[in-house]
């Protein structure tokens, strides 16, 4: 059997267990992207040329274009920031609260995550050691577009600040009625942001990048943004660091007899209303949980203020994987290398040990994805399509850089230099051999 899609209301996902179409689906997620990457390219890569040379003119020009015409203003006056902040500390008391519990629990979790340098001293005298510092400019970029995410404002200014970041710049693009989101404004001044200019899009980024006559320029830019974002940050690494490659949201669920059907699908549904391009898995041993999960998606997705798409996502990227055992989840598992994963399991710690291929891990059936969103800690910039291969969630040490630093005395270089003239020899290259034989010829 390669499918259990029923047909009517909510078109459920694809049900699978054959391998040579599991593999086809897996192709097909990570080939996620919004269209055609080289069109993109183009039209990012003019963008930023128009950034390079007109600077702000051109940033402008854009925003008035995608955004809105007449945004309130450029940069976000600080009195403005401050004041939005004070009026919902008065009006907004327990969105204020739990904005203030998540930045808590956000900043004990990347606390942890600080590093100092280290210094090796031998008895020979040499010495040789690291120091670790931080960025001196950071550029955040917070999307607006169709779901404001202030929670990204958290995520990636606390981790920039413990790491002892001097400026935060952050751009975001302006609402369609010119105003800056009141929301991302609030988590701002909570986290000590008050350079903020409204702008988005690869216009964004590029400026950033370059740096024009009122936005500086970083040294690295961070935060989610939709495929233009994403593109201008890739043809611009190399001017300026990035986080990662980050494609559409994603979720994968690993789950036994044990698990809760319900929960199962609003977690499904929990990244399949970001955008159509959101992916949304399911692994199972159980054909029971598997289609009392479909019933649940069709109850549940009429409720959804997204559901349009949400529908499309699912029908597009998500499915359900029918296994013949927990090992064979895994292995799946680790071959898509999700950015959420989900054990929803009798037995759900064992599991951690047992997967490194992901973005963030949740375990149990109380600890929805969600969570990891917004409150727990952890951070919430990850890895997607497949690339927690590679890539590492946002954290502390991506605000820092590295140097190493070495002392030999004479009597140390002695002892070296006969490797270091036999390997620099080896590798034709007497310059290097050179400046070691000098040293120890008497030519003081």
């Amino acid at each position: 059997m390669a499918r259990l899609c029923r047909k009517g209301k909510g078109k459920n996902m694809r049900v699978i267990e054959n391998k040579k179409e599991i593999d086809a689906f897996i192709s097909t997620v990570e080939s996620r992207g919004g269209g055609d990457d080289f069109a993109i390219e183009r039209t990012v890569r003019s963008i930023i040329n128009d950034v390079k040379e007109k600077g702000d003119e051109a940033v402008k020009s854009y925003t008035s274009r995608f955004d809105c015409e007449n945004p309130e203003y450029y940069r976000v006056p600080e009195v403005d920031i401050i004041k939005t902040y004070r009026n919902y500390e008065e009006e907004e008391k327990e969105f204020i609260a739990a904005l203030k519990r998540c930045h808590t629990n956000i900043t004990a979790f990347h606390q942890a995550q600080k590093r100092e340098g280290y210094t090796l001293a031998e008895k020979s005298g040499v010495i040789t050691g690291q120091r670790i510092r931080p960025l001196e400019t950071v550029g955040i970029y917070v999307p607006g577009g169709t779901a404001p995410l202030f929670s990204s404002v958290l995520m990636c200014a606390i981790p920039a600040k413990i790491a002892g970041v001097k400026r935060i710049v952050m751009t975001t693009p302006p609402q369609k009625d010119g105003t800056a989101n009141p929301d991302v404004l609030a988590a701002a001044k909570l986290c000590g942001v008050t350079e903020i200019y409204l702008c988005g899009g690869a216009q964004a980024i590029a400026a950033m990048a370059f740096g024009t006559k009122e936005i500086p320029r970083v040294d690295k830019i961070v935060g989610p943004g939709n495929v233009y974002v994403t593109a201008a940050k890739k043809l611009l690494f190399g001017l300026i660091d990035i986080d990662m490659i980050a494609g559409p949201s994603e979720i994968l669920i690993i789950a036994d007899k044990s698990a809760n059907p319900a929960y199962i699908a609003a977690d499904l549904l929990s990244q399949a209303e970001h955008d159509t391009f959101a992916s949304s898995v399911l692994i199972t041993d159980s054909r029971e949980i598997a289609e009392k999960t479909l019933t649940e998606l069709e109850k549940q997705l009429d409720d959804l203020p997204r559901k349009d798409m949400a529908k499309s996502a699912l029908a597009n990227y998500g499915a359900i994987i029918l296994v013949g055992n927990m090992d064979e989840a895994v292995e799946i598992s680790e071959k898509i290398a999700p950015e959420h994963l989900e054990v929803l399991t009798e037995n759900p710690l064992e599991y951690i040990g047992r997967l490194d291929n992901v973005g963030s891990l949740f375990l149990g059936a109380y600890s929805p994805e969600p969570l990891g969103d917004y409150f727990a800690g952890p951070n919430h910039v990850l890895p997607t399509n497949g690339t927690a291969r590679f890539f590492s969630p946002l954290n502390v040490d991506m605000f820092t850089k590295k140097s190493s630093y070495i002392y030999y005395p004479q009597a140390a270089l002695k002892k070296a230099a006969e490797d270091v003239i036999l390997i620099a020899e080896r590798e034709d290259l007497g310059a290097h051999a050179n400046a070691v034989r000098i040293r120890l010829s008497g030519n003081e």
